[in-house]
């Protein structure tokens, strides 16, 4: 029940608490402060991001021969897990806990019902607010199927433990628990829900996705993949559309429904004209990792990323007008594939095959900077398998397989939209105007991108429109907005070697 009070040896349990008391704890235990705008702002000391070579999975019988081990999935022994539970079960005797009974997935047919287990407030504030709230009556009958114990103040000794550091998050599926120590970063427990679910779906013939998803006037559903700084928040947040999810979601026989019950935006450089669903969904209530606040006023500042570029808030979802809630919809009729290339060879949108939108998914191409400090400007290509490789316990072809058969069964079409460079790469050309982007992915998702003709590229062999209402038609073929004709060639093909040398992995 809300706010029930149970004895545990010394300590005391919370359950489900509210969010009001929830921020009184958080301040009054010192976890943060409140900003001008009511959220709750917090640091979480020296980890400011995922520690992805912390995260092992228990190599128990059950799921020896399924997982794809590897540095992604790193195995830890049984026994290994178990001394770790001791330790945590000790730690835990004396001390306060905040447990959230909630739910991973707002399809009420496929949600996985969870409990999440906290040492701080506003981490149970967090996953109170991330994940699926339950109705007062779901409570009574709520029993949860996977448990997250997270324990910021539990670090782990390498030498004794088996861990690589003090910061651990270990899985056990046969056990159906969740370790999670040594680290105050957040987003550990939402992503390693992700990873169970990305396990535990695809058996049922459901493909977990890594992506953002809206759905138009007419049910027309949209999924939008990408990795980081490939626009994949921006470009699905659309006044004209309502937000199926941010991040996370599952596509059933039914179709596509969100494993979400909230966001978790990235603040870096954040401005109420640019976006501004997400400047009004902070506000009491929700979450700010890592954000810089004025020490008289208390106004985020959040060009300040000395801290972290990995600023973020957390917020429900019904806190962006117009959200689809529940978070579930039909399947979808458009996907597209958000990729920012700092080449800038890529055609910014192309239309896939079934074949080449499985290529692309198990490549998940994007290019990152070597750094942001002066000097560097050599572009490094980045591929994260399916746009999700560390969250990804099963092997990526068994989600690419999955994403080719629903691809077909439903007729959906699939574009590659590059929102990264043109006229040559970082350094020589110019980001890929916005205005053209948002046209682009506007005439993919109305259709009437399809009432063209379209030419193969040489190099790539996509399809790219010969006109899109509202883009410059010189734009829409890369080779013509550079001025040197050879080193775009020299640069297409650098690219082609960097994607055939990545999938060789997945040739067998």
């Amino acid at each position: 029940m809300e706010g029930k009070l149970q004895p545990l040896k010394i300590g005391r349990i919370w359950n489900n608490v509210p969010v009001s008391q929830l921020v009184e704890s958080a301040l009054e235990r010192k976890e943060g402060v409140l900003a001008s705008s009511g959220a709750l702002q917090v640091y979480t000391g020296k980890y400011t991001g995922r520690s992805p070579k912390d995260k092992f999975i228990v190599k128990e019988p059950s799921v020896m021969d399924h997982i794809d081990w590897g540095t992604v999935n790193q195995p830890i022994s049984e026994l290994q897990f178990e001394r770790l539970y001791q330790k945590a079960q000790a730690y835990m005797s004396d001390k306060d806990l905040f447990v959230f009974n909630g739910y991973a997935g707002a399809d009420s047919e496929y949600r996985l019902p969870i409990r999440i287990v906290n040492e701080y407030a506003w981490h149970n504030l967090f996953v109170r607010q991330l994940f699926v709230r339950p109705t007062q009556e779901e409570l009574q009958t709520h029993i949860a199927e996977f448990t997250i114990i997270a324990l910021p103040g539990l670090k782990a000794d390498p030498e004794v433990d088996g861990t690589r550091s003090e910061t651990f998050i270990c899985l056990s599926f046969e056990k159906k628990l969740v370790l999670i120590g040594g680290t105050e970063y957040a987003g550990e427990m939402k992503k390693s829900i992700f990873s169970v679910l990305n396990y535990l779906l695809p058996f049922q013939d459901i493909l977990p996705m890594h992506c953002s998803a809206n759905v138009g006037e007419k049910d027309d559903v949209a999924l939008f993949f990408g990795l980081s700084g490939t626009g994949k928040t921006t470009l699905s947040a659309d006044p004209n559309r309502r937000l199926i999810g941010d991040d996370e979601h599952g596509w059933t026989d039914h179709g596509v429904f969100n494993f979400e019950g909230g966001c978790y935006a990235k603040c870096a450089n954040l401005s109420e004209e640019k976006e501004p669903q997400i400047w009004n969904a902070i506000r009491y209530g929700s979450v700010l990792e890592n954000v810089v606040l004025d020490p008289e006023t208390g106004l985020a500042d959040y060009n300040d990323t000395l801290t972290t570029e990995n600023t973020r808030a957390a917020y429900p979802i019904d806190a962006i007008p117009g959200a689809l809630i529940p978070g579930k919809a039909g399947h979808p009729k458009v996907i597209i594939f958000l990729t920012a290339d700092a080449f800038g060879v890529l055609p910014p949108i192309s239309k896939l095959t079934k074949e080449q939108a499985m290529y692309h998914f198990l490549s998940g191409y994007t290019s990152k900077l070597a750094g942001t400090e002066r000097g560097i400007t050599e572009p490094e290509a980045t591929f994260s398998a399916c746009f999700g490789a560390p969250f990804l316990p099963l092997h990526p072809t068994v989600y690419a397989r999955l994403l080719g058969k629903k691809i077909e069964e439903h007729q959906v079409r699939v574009y590659l939209v590059n929102t990264g460079w043109s006229g040559g790469p970082y350094g020589v050309g110019r980001r890929m105007n916005l205005t053209y982007t948002r046209a682009m992915i506007t005439a993919a998702l109305n259709g009437s991108i399809e009432q063209t003709t379209f030419t193969a590229d040489p190099i790539f062999g996509v399809l790219c429109p010969d006109f899109v209402e509202g883009v410059p038609s010189n734009i829409l073929v890369p080779r013509h907005t550079w001025q040197n004709q050879e080193a775009y060639e020299k640069a297409a093909w650098e690219l082609v070697e960097r994607f055939t040398q990545n999938y060789k992995k997945f040739s067998s």
